[in-house]
């Protein structure tokens, strides 16, 4: 049985030897149709002629599990030689890059900072960590308004809260990206540390209803499941939770939001560090309506929706792999007029000026249904 075995793997082996060398065949012949694309200018994907080639390898199994192994293998290869397409068209300049200009640093001087929220709001120590203390600066009473304020230029820049360590992603804030054509510039990670404040005369025994937004709720949810009879009301940010707390001057009503809250609205802490996790992070984006991005960035963010069959999410990603560019997110969010279909957002590791990375882009613009560069930073 052993020398049959042995048998068996040599047979494979020599087959594969033999798919080895047909398949830098076929690559070589790949770039000859490169070089004919070049000189005619015509575009690489042809989706017809290759759902049609499937079709017709598909035919030629012997069984219809075969079938699909064939469909499936055929797949890959058409897909690695439309990216060997793709970077031979790159060096050759003939691919446009994207509409992106780079930058030596980002301009802050005069600039005028946006963010959503009140004196206190997480996203104002965001803002002051990233452009400093005494940065020109006014807040709105929504995300929207932020972005808003953008596009009208009434802001140069803007701070979003993107993603917590625990709470996962500020879901609203993706799909504003979408909306708006504002773009990511930088990123500020601060450390998110909540307590439970009241009036100067309350104690943890007169609270009845608790505010905060929701996404503070669900970080400190091991807290307030040990406080089942505390009643949550949702707010548009932390700090409007406190300075609710401040007007309404009742006992029976607390927040939950920065120790720097407390101090600006003159609350009493009546529980400090009240998170699940006491290295709870959440991640900023500085964002602007101008096209740039710093020439030493090492992040890029996109968003595409991707064709609703089997596989398409594998096939979109595979240009991150086959250029050799890290993944380090990626999120799914429901496309609100198609039920049932998904926007994906994804970061990667790169800088727009490289090759690579804009062999990437070309590859998924071609094979999505819509991609949009969200930024560089």
């Amino acid at each position: 049985m052993k020398n049959d075995l042995s048998n068996l793997r040599n047979q494979i082996d020599e087959i594969d030897h033999q798919i080895v060398d047909l398949y830098e065949k076929r690559m070589k012949i790949s770039e000859q149709v490169a070089n004919y694309k070049i000189q005619t200018g015509k575009k690489v994907l042809d989706k017809e002629r290759e759902k049609e080639k499937l079709k017709d390898l598909g035919a030629l199994a012997s069984t219809e599990y075969n079938k699909s192994g064939i469909v499936d293998l055929f797949q890959q290869i058409m897909s690695m030689s439309r990216k060997k397409q793709y970077q031979l068209l790159t060096e050759q300049g003939i691919i446009k890059k994207p509409e992106f200009k780079a930058v030596k640093e980002l301009d802050f001087k005069n600039a005028k900072i946006v963010f959503q929220g009140i004196k206190g709001a997480y996203t104002e120590l965001a803002m002051k960590e990233y452009f400093g203390e005494k940065c020109d600066n006014f807040h709105v009473n929504t995300w929207k308004e932020a972005m808003e304020a953008l596009k009208n230029n009434q802001a140069d820049y803007a701070v979003f809260p993107y993603e917590n360590s625990s709470a996962g992603i500020v879901a609203e804030n993706f799909d504003l990206l979408v909306e708006y054509d504002n773009v990511i510039v930088g990123e500020q990670i601060i450390k998110i540390e909540h307590s439970i404040m009241g009036t100067l005369d309350a104690t943890l025994d007169d609270i009845k209803t608790v505010y905060s937004h929701p996404q503070a709720f669900m970080q400190c949810s091991n807290y307030m499941e040990h406080n089942k009879k505390w009643q949550k009301k949702a707010m548009k940010n932390t700090a409007m939770a406190a300075q609710k707390i401040k007007e309404d001057n009742d006992k029976s009503k607390a927040a939950i939001a920065s120790k720097s809250s407390a101090k600006i609205y003159g609350l009493k802490v009546l529980a400090d560090g009240v998170q699940d996790n006491k290295e709870n992070y959440t991640k900023f984006i500085i964002v602007t309506n101008k096209k740039i991005y710093n020439s030493e960035a090492n992040k890029i963010s996109v968003c595409f929706e991707a064709p609703h069959e089997t596989g398409s999410l594998y096939h979109m990603l595979s240009h991150l792999i086959y250029n050799n560019l890290n993944m380090d997110m990626i999120q799914s969010r429901p496309i609100k007029e198609k039920n049932w279909q998904y926007r994906f957002f994804i970061n990667f590791e790169g800088n727009l000026s490289d090759p690579a990375v804009v062999n990437a882009l070309i590859g998924l613009e071609e094979d999505t249904k819509t991609l949009k560069i969200l930024g560089n930073y």
